[in-house]
């Protein structure tokens, strides 16, 4: 064995590991020796009787199964290594790998010849590192060469490939490497000569089109993008040989939406237009490392000003520290827990010496360029130089990385695996405490500690001078991939999915969507984020809110004035989250018409809507400047929607009632039929001409009759005329009768109501309560009408008609349409037909429609069906001895009974009180959860907003008074028409 070889330069080595696992180790080497050739198990046996060989093997075998591995299936390499002086063995294992990869046929030889060579490489380094031949930044440094190495052959191996197959003409076979046009940006650690024993490479593929000679049939680009999926597949995939480096290719500009290889000027022109701080920091440690080396120093020499500026404008500046503020530093606080705990991500780890030198670099790199060094030990010592940190903190910071960086090795060493967080178990800790040279877990728990709590100290530092942006956690939304305490505060806040969230908040900084395109849009943007994720936390649904949200950015057609807005009224984001996580409808049509959101500054935006008169007049002024009907429509869909955008924040925002936006929603509707259906007559006319004396006159039923309607109502109408005479015709180019005339008027007028315009929709017109239902005609006489309900309507049409409201119209039509319904209302009627007819009724919609639960206002028994049923049955019980108790809602019928002393003053206290309570809370979750509301599954914010919006203290506290009322109304309902109904005789049901 020679002198100088590698077993007679050692230093150093940890204690013996395992027990056990050393004799398993000791077997398996002794079954491998025998399976060597005579001549190879004699030197091998030779080799490792020495007692340095002894002592290492001990090592490896007792804290590494993959050193194992690896030292056993190269035996004889191994001990000419062990005999060998280590830079000979280095220089080995570039050449092979060099020679023999580029000059191999099959790719699938060059990938087994990679491998080979990173699995000798990786042991040969391990061995240096445990036995203290090289320190961990000659470690690192020398990974970092091999991966160059392996890199260029594999670059060059697919060039030559591409070569043979005609696609491109290399100008020099012997150096396919030379001008090829074709390079390989090394980022991250493997940039700046640190990559770590199990890391992943971090890479950029780029090319330029002027200096490749293409001859493929496709395009350049398609072939530049296949030989970058080789690439990664030649290093990457995992065959019975292992792999090479796990490769990452997502720090490229804008991954979500380039080609996995970029040609230059792509690259150079997203950098100067969108490139963010976290870029330029991100490029500090860029180098170029494999192919077209000429052309890749030539870019990044392009991108210097880009990445050292020597003017920062304030909001760069501010960018930059907002970047900082979004982590979550603190000194001292909560004890660090060393088992589990991550060396890298965690508190006082290595990310926390990288972003401490990476920060400050980009701040004053610019100017100062001696602190432009990539290398992390390096920068510390220059930052030191420049006075922008104590000697202290370089010392410590310095002792903390290679002590950290030695650590994180011996976790990967032991399976190969890139991992970064210590062992949870006290006696896998007590395995690495012995691997890291220490006798004791104690000893190193100590030392570990100290180093995490000097750099968490530091780092903490950097971070005094500005209050945080980051919340309960950290909030980092830069660089390729989600940092895990980003994630962990989402999921602490609430969100499903951080990932997504993630990758929807690095497409906005990424300026995918025009709002987001200009420096200034992000900087601000930056600065919001963390009250933006935080608003949304607070939503039922905090995924959907922030997917919503996206949805709206992406159609605006700036970004500045909104995000200035927002960061200038806290307020307004409130309003914002409370849109986007709880009203689906309004977050909608927020997104159409993003302009409303400053409406909300205005004061008089939460003072409730006027009248039905004034809205009427209102429109009707908008109108007047339609260009014809298209627009017209648009017009009102514009209208309608804004108004009723305010009318859902109101409510939201708890500035009106439940009850006072049902008015509010049916007075808009009221003034959008008053308003459109004389545009639709005209339109009528100009083909068809008019009826003369005919008029047409629109009745509402239902909730808008009842000035009831909540944001998912449909307008039940029915469309009735009168004309002069039965036999008339309209007097136009072409006449139709007066059955015909009105019935396509009708027709028109649905139309124009539901039609769906690029403006949207306005609402679901339900015309199925006019007579003979879908049966019947779309319009009909008020005579016909009249007709009908006296002769021939079911009791339910007759307790429909109790909510009827006349709502366009000649005043005089309206008034004899409404003594006619009157007429029909005060009829007198069979008590018990009239008793049966309403259980009947009940109970059949009781089978279509059962109840899920409490929520179910509509259906639930003791809700919003019975309590309508008890009115109506009570009014045509005694309309025709009290016609006053006709009232078109069903709080004004119960208050009408109460004064006609038809009920008691108790009854109708509760059942009003019942009625009100149901509809605040339908009205509430109709805007905000829909019809399908799940007590399991609602948010604390969604449940503490309903309380809140129907004046109770608390969600359990409205749930049991909601029950209560249902209770309530259930005796009233069985006291006055079920158990009567089920006591009707046979007899009295046979003169039914």
């Amino acid at each position: 064995m020679m002198s100088s070889g590698f077993l007679s330069q050692i230093n150093e080595l940890p204690p013996p590991g395992d027990k056990e696992k050393r004799r398993v180790a000791r077997e398996h080497l002794a079954e491998r020796l025998e399976r060597l050739e005579e001549t190879d198990q004699h030197t091998v046996k030779k080799a490792l009787e020495h007692a340095p060989t002894e002592q290492l093997l001990d090592v490896i075998f007792g804290y590494s199964p993959y050193l194992t591995q690896s030292l056993l299936s190269d035996l004889p390499w191994v001990v000419s290594v062990l005999e060998q002086e280590p830079k000979k063995t280095f220089r080995d294992i570039q050449q092979d790998c060099r020679d023999h990869v580029l000059h191999s046929r099959e790719t699938s030889e060059a990938m087994r010849l990679l491998r080979r060579s990173k699995r000798r490489m990786a042991l040969f380094l391990a061995l240096c590192d445990i036995t203290g031949l090289l320190d961990v930044t000659q470690v690192t440094e020398t990974l970092s060469e091999f991966a160059d190495t392996a890199l260029n052959a594999a670059v060059a191996h697919l060039l030559l490939r591409a070569d043979e197959r005609g696609e491109l003409v290399l100008s020099d076979k012997e150096n396919p490497l030379d001008s090829c046009g074709y390079f390989v940006l090394a980022m991250g650690k493997y940039g700046a000569e640190e990559l770590n024993y199990s890391s992943d490479i971090d890479l950029i593929v780029l090319y330029s089109p002027e200096r490749i000679d293409y001859q493929g049939k496709r395009d350049l680009q398609s072939l530049m993008v296949r030989m970058t999926q080789d690439l990664a597949r030649m290093l990457d995939e995992r065959t019975a040989e292992g792999y090479v480096f796990r490769t990452d290719l997502r720090l490229r500009p804008d991954p979500g939406a380039t080609p996995l290889a970029l040609s230059v000027n792509a690259a150079l022109s997203y950098y100067e237009s969108t490139g963010q701080n976290w870029e330029r920091a991100a490029m500090i440690k860029a180098r170029a490392v494999a192919g077209d080396l000429e052309l890749g120093t030539w870019f990044l020499d392009e991108l210097k000003p880009f990445i050292w500026r020597k003017h920062l404008d304030f909001w760069t500046i501010q960018d930059i520290h907002s970047i900082k503020r979004q982590i979550y530093a603190q000194k001292g606080g909560e004890a660090i827990e060393v088992e589990g705990h991550n060396i890298k991500l965690g508190r006082g780890g290595i990310r926390e010496i990288e972003f401490f030198v990476q920060v400050q670099q980009l701040i004053f790199g610019g100017r100062e360029p001696e602190l432009r060094s990539a290398r992390t030990l390096e920068a510390l010592e220059r930052l030191e130089e420049a006075q922008r940190i104590s000697q202290d903190a370089r010392e410590d910071l310095q002792a903390g990385y290679c002590f950290l960086r030695t650590l994180e090795h011996r976790l990967q060493m032991i399976e190969d695996q890139q991992t970064h967080s210590l062992p949870e178990s006290s006696a896998r800790l007590g395995d690495i405490a012995g691997f890291m040279g220490y006798e004791n877990t104690a000893e190193f728990r100590e030392a570990l500690l100290a180093h995490l709590r000097n750099v968490e100290r530091h780092y903490a530092d950097l971070f005094e001078e500005a209050p945080s942006l980051a919340g309960p956690g950290n909030l980092v939304f830069t660089g390729g991939e989600p940092e895990p305490n980003t994630l962990q505060t989402l999921e602490k806040l609430g969100y499903r999915d951080g990932d997504k969230v993630f990758q929807i908040v690095r497409a906005w900084h990424h300026g995918r969507y025009r709002a987001t395109r200009s420096t200034r849009a992000r900087q601000i943007l930056t600065e919001l984020m963390p009250a933006l994720i935080g608003q949304f936390a607070e939503t039922l649904d905090p995924d959907t809110a922030l997917a919503r949200f996206d949805s709206f950015l992406s159609g605006l057609p700036a970004g500045v004035q909104l995000f200035s807005l927002l960061y200038q009224n806290p307020k307004l984001l409130e309003v914002l989250g409370d849109i986007m996580g709880r009203a689906p409808a309004l977050a909608d049509h927020l997104s159409r018409n993003s302009g409303l959101l400053e409406a909300v500054l205005d004061p008089d935006f939460f003072e409730p809507l006027p009248d039905e008169e004034t809205l009427e007049a209102r429109l009707k002024e908008d109108l007047k400047l339609s260009r014809d009907f298209e627009d017209s429509l648009d017009i009102v869909r514009r209208w309608t929607a804004d108004h009723r955008f305010q009318v859902g924040v109101q409510i939201l925002r708890n500035s009106i009632s439940s009850i006072e936006a049902s008015t509010a929603l049916s007075n808009l509707a009221e003034a959008v039929i008053r308003a459109l259906t004389p545009i639709v007559e005209q339109q009528m006319a100009e083909l068809h001409g008019r009826i003369s004396q005919g008029g047409l006159v629109v009745l509402a039923l239902g909730k808008l009759g009842g000035r009831e309607m909540t944001f998912s109502s449909d307008l039940d109408l029915v469309f009735l005329y009168r004309t002069g005479d039965d036999h008339a015709e309209s007097d136009g180019q072409k006449p139709l009768s007066a059955s015909v005339y009105y019935g396509r008027l009708a027709q028109r007028i649905i139309t124009a109501l539901t039609a769906l315009t690029a403006e949207g929709q306005l609402y679901e017109v339900d015309p199925r309560l006019r007579p003979s239902g879908a049966a019947g005609p779309i319009a009909l006489s008020i005579n016909g009408f009249a007709k009908y309900q006296k002769n021939d309507a079911w009791t339910w049409e007759h307790m429909a008609l109790t909510k009827a409201r006349t709502i366009y119209g000649d005043a005089a039509l309206r008034k004899e349409l409404e003594e006619e319904i009157r007429n029909v209302l005060t009829v007198p009627r069979n008590p018990h037909k009239l008793l049966a007819a309403v259980h009947e009724m009940r109970l059949r919609i009781e089978k279509q429609h059962p109840a899920r639960s409490i929520w179910d206002c509509k259906y639930v028994r003791g809700g919003l069906y019975d309590l309508d049923f008890l009115a109506q049955y009570l009014q045509l019980k005694h309309a025709a001895e009290q016609p006053d108790v006709i009232r078109p809602s069903s709080e004004a019928a119960f208050q009408a009974l109460a004064q006609a002393g038809l009920i008691p003053t108790e009854e109708e206290k509760g059942l009003v009180e019942a009625a009100q309570l149901f509809r605040r809370v339908q009205n509430f979750l109709r805007l905000t959860a829909g019809d399908n509301f799940d007590e399991a599954q609602a948010g604390h914010s969604l449940k503490a907003a309903l309380a809140k919006a129907t004046e109770m203290d608390n969600f359990e506290g409205l749930k049991d008074t909601l029950t209560s009322n249902a209770q309530l109304v259930s005796r009233y309902y069985q006291e006055r028409i079920e158990e009567p109904a089920r006591e009707l005789t046979d007899t009295d049901k046979a003169n039914l």
